[in-house]
């Protein structure tokens, strides 16, 4: 006995819920998009759906907490006086991800 099969229309419609961000995670999101203070209280204003001036306490604090930023490792080279400087910058990056499908063999006779 075959199953029916069963078409997007009989399917019930896809419900998608919407959450608006925290106002951590708005500020979070600001910090990151924005150095400037006044910038960083319009955008998480913005994604929260509030006025800048609620906002405004919000950043400011999470400015005091923020540990700054750790930049790259520079390491610079000092040569003679005259020759330039040299400087190498490491990134760390991760290994890719290799996924190993493992499914039916080939059959070798295609």
């Amino acid at each position: 006995m075959k199953k029916t099969r069963k078409s997007f229309a009989d399917l019930p419609p896809i419900r998608v819920r919407r959450e608006p961000p925290t106002v951590i995670e708005a500020v979070t999101a600001a910090q990151d998009l924005s150095d400037d203070l006044e910038q960083q209280v319009e955008i998480a204003a913005g994604l929260i759906g509030l006025a800048p001036d609620e906002v405004r306490p919000h950043v400011l604090a999470a400015l005091r907490a923020k540990p700054e930023r750790v930049p790259e490792r520079i390491f610079s080279q000092a040569g003679p006086s005259r020759a330039p400087r040299t400087v190498i910058v490491e990134r760390r990056t991760r290994p890719p991800v290799i996924v190993e499908r493992r499914g039916r063999p080939l059959d070798p006779r295609r």
